[in-house]
């Protein structure tokens, strides 16, 4: 899996298991691989880390998120909460 875009890969997995046409063997394999890819991958919001990630594009983020009137009140909370843990409020 180190060669490819593991996001393309969930994606299809996931398309193929909501396909009513792919038969049951084929979506049982999917559901392996997608069982061994959450083994070996921790999202971002799993994990809480911003390894690899710009900070200023994750502060960004969460002002807009503050910002946006189509984003929810708990969703507007989590995000104050983590610019004041990343000193950004």
């Amino acid at each position: 899996m180190d060669t490819k875009n593991t996001g393309n890969v969930i994606g299809g997995h996931k398309a193929n298991i909501a396909n009513p046409h792919t038969s049951e063997e084929a979506k049982k394999h999917s559901r392996e691989v997608l069982d061994d890819i959450g083994d070996e991958t921790m999202s971002s919001k799993q994990s809480g880390s911003m390894e690899g990630k710009n900070p200023g594009n994750v502060i960004g983020g969460y002002k807009a998120t503050t910002k946006n009137p189509n984003v929810s009140k708990e969703a507007k909370e989590h995000a104050e909460k983590a610019l004041e843990d990343m000193g950004a409020k």
